[in-house]
């Protein structure tokens, strides 16, 4: 059985860091785009970042300079690195496997809040 499964949420103030890790279990084939999503409360789901096989990475303007994010493509793991948190950055943050045939893969989801 597939699943997604996200890990490296929680509290933290502004200006600091997390680091987001998404792994993977079960056979995935195909796989073409790895990547983060979030949802804040009362808002549509966004893309954060992706980055494709061959590591070419997308950001969303909002976090670019921020955040980065990186790939085992042996492992199908992929990471977010984020620098600089804002308030504005509190979300549930979800990982996404695109694949080239099927459907995406969606993890459950975990929480970044920025507070202080």
């Amino acid at each position: 059985q597939v699943q997604v499964m996200e890990s490296g949420g929680g509290l933290v103030q502004p200006g600091g860091s997390l680091r987001l890790s998404c792994t993977t279990t079960g056979s995935i084939a195909n796989i073409n785009a790895m990547g983060w999503f979030r949802q804040a409360p009362g808002k549509q789901r966004e893309l954060v970042a992706s980055i494709t096989r061959t590591g070419i990475k997308n950001y969303a303007d909002s976090v670019k300079g921020r955040f980065d994010i990186s790939r085992d493509n042996g492992k199908n793991t992929v990471f977010l690195q984020m620098n600089g948190l804002k308030p504005g950055d509190t979300a549930v943050y979800y990982c996404n496997v695109d694949r080239i045939f099927g459907d995406d893969l969606w993890g459950r989801g975990t929480l970044v809040t920025v507070s202080s």
